[in-house]
């Protein structure tokens, strides 16, 4: 009789503990939030199996426990352990064999490792792997029943129900997190998209929306997009947005083995769970921040990739995986478009600037040049008429003044239509001649005769911008002019540049070192550089010529 009470008793004992595990899957079931999920699976565990302890290890990509979510430890005790476990001993085990583990005494295991400094003694242990499909999610750990015995092979097929039900309400918690992380990243597109379109955007404002999207949605602490240099074979960090992002902004570094050069060669996405195990590649990020898991991508043009994202996390913290390197890249191309409309709307402003600029230059040229000549040729007529000497010196003068106004309209006229001439020596001279203005206290006259462009070499075009500057400089500090002229000429195959001043003249006790150095380019090329007296200039004699030629090439 007293075999078939306890019998009874037992039998009832077990429908209790099948009832709480049906409810507590569906509960496990209809929860859509994977760290829910995971603190349900624990606490109903604990609770079926009547367990002291309970905890769930989630694997990471290698292997090894990269989550642990437990139960039954107060914090103090939490806290004198240190880390969490990474998987290794009677826990290993589970994730090696993939099969429940029941041990009636941890210690008595051949598998047991034993326990950290501060954690405490168990005594039996269940342990039983989570599917997830074909893979293995993770384990579910349980340690010492609360009546002092073992683990039963009912506590066993228990919990192993509970592992199955498990497995589908994680699988169903990922997919809602990745369905919903990928309508962020739509939503984030579509603003980008959106934006590309408003026409006070500007490039760099899009540009940091676009890195400041990644870095939320990538839930990384650092996101830099990265672009070649003139030189190709350097890199330039281009925007960088989150944890030393204005020590990165603007780094350059060798293109060579670098991880995001590899990404624009082949094109495709890159993902690295740490970057520690990395060798023999450069990571631009580690220069300044303490980065583990990272992920870079190509930003794909129509003609190719244009640079690249690369998305880093700290230390210690969750790789990156497959799902968020394909919602990254999606993104990405959302960035090449911006960067190919940025291009593209810089190329109709430069347009629209040349076209206004053509227009300006054909005005001064067809309208203001034809009327200041006509002006001057009829005041040159009149001056041959007037009988005071005085006067018609000035108004001769005055002529001379019209002549080197048309001079100047036609030097801005050639800047104005030649898009390279920022890159010619007239840009150089006009370059010059700027820097030492304020040390003069005016600004010079300058003039350009013939085709001063026409077979100049870059050599050359330095050797001219050193020898205005060191002229000039010579007025400002010993002429005391108030009037200055730098003509640069081309006649018979020479490059002739004349700078002349009303000032102090020639002294004895000048330092000579500048002109000595303006002599031997000159010399170094077959010219010569001479200085001469000059005269005439605002109706006074005395000041300084100086006068340096030198061939052109054939």
């Amino acid at each position: 009789m007293t075999m078939l009470i306890e019998r009874a008793h037992e039998m009832s004992v077990s429908r209790e503990r099948l009832r709480r595990l049906l409810i507590a899957n569906r509960s496990i079931v209809g929860e859509l939030s994977l760290p829910a999920v995971l603190n349900r699976v624990v606490e109903v565990a604990r609770d079926i199996a009547e367990a002291t302890y309970a905890a769930l290890g989630v694997l990471g990509n290698d292997g090894e426990v990269e989550q642990f979510v437990h139960l039954g430890m107060d914090p103090a005790t939490v806290a004198a352990i240190g880390e969490p476990p990474k998987g290794r001993g009677v826990l290993g085990a589970v994730i090696q064999e993939r099969a429940p583990i029941r041990i009636d005494r941890i210690v008595d295991d051949p598998r047991y490792s034993g326990f950290p400094a501060g954690h405490p003694t168990m005594r039996s242990f269940l342990g039983v792997p989570i599917r997830s499909k074909d893979a293995v999610f993770g384990n579910l750990y349980l340690a010492d029943r609360v009546d002092g015995g073992a683990f039963t092979a009912e506590d066993e097929e228990l919990v192993l129900a509970l592992a199955a039900t498990a497995g589908i309400a994680i699988e169903n918690a990922r997919l809602y997190e990745e369905s919903r992380r990928r309508q962020e990243w739509l939503r984030a597109s579509a603003e980008i998209t959106r934006a590309l379109f408003e026409p006070n955007e500007d490039d760099r404002d899009l540009l940091n929306r676009i890195a400041d999207s990644v870095k939320r949605l990538a839930d990384a602490d650092i996101v830099t997009l990265v672009l070649p240099s003139p030189d190709p074979a350097v890199l330039q960090v281009a925007v960088a947005r989150g944890i030393a992002e204005a020590e990165l902004l603007g780094l350059k570094y060798p293109a060579e083995r670098s991880l995001v050069s590899a990404a624009m060669e082949s094109g495709e996405g890159i993902l690295v769970d740490s970057v520690d195990a990395l060798r023999g590649w450069h990571v631009h990020l580690q220069q300044h921040v303490p980065v583990g898991p990272l992920m870079t991508f190509p930003l794909i043009g129509s003609v190719g990739a244009r640079g690249a994202i690369m998305v880093g996390r700290l230390r210690r913290r969750q790789p990156f995986d497959r799902a968020d390197l394909a919602m990254a890249e999606t993104f990405a191309s959302h960035a090449a478009v911006a960067l190919e409309f940025a291009d593209a709307r810089m190329d109709q402003q430069r347009i629209m600037v040349l076209q206004d600029r053509d227009r300006i230059a054909r005005d001064l040229h067809d309208h203001v040049i034809q009327r200041i000549f006509a002006t001057g040729l009829s005041v040159q007529s009149a001056a041959a008429r007037i009988q005071d000497p005085s006067i018609r010196q000035r108004v001769e003068h005055s002529v001379q003044d019209l002549d080197d106004t048309i001079h100047q309209i036609r030097t801005s006229i050639f800047e104005l239509r030649d898009s390279d001439a920022h890159q010619g020596l007239r840009s150089a001279v006009l370059h010059a001649t700027d820097e030492v203005s304020s040390a003069l206290g005016f600004r010079p006259m300058i003039r350009f005769s013939g085709p001063v462009d026409a077979s100049v070499d870059r050599s050359l075009i330095k050797d001219v911008e050193a020898v205005v500057r060191e002229g000039l400089t010579n007025v400002a500090k010993h002429a005391e002019a108030s009037w200055a002229s730098v003509s640069v000429e081309s006649v018979r195959r020479q490059l002739i540049i004349t700078i002349a001043d009303n000032g102090l003249g020639i002294r004895d006790n000048r330092r000579r070192s500048g002109l000595a150095n303006l002599r031997a380019r000159a010399e170094r090329r077959g010219g010569h550089l001479d200085m001469l007296v000059n005269k005439g200039q605002d109706d006074t004699d005395g000041g300084t010529r100086l006068r340096w030629t030198t061939p052109l090439p054939k």
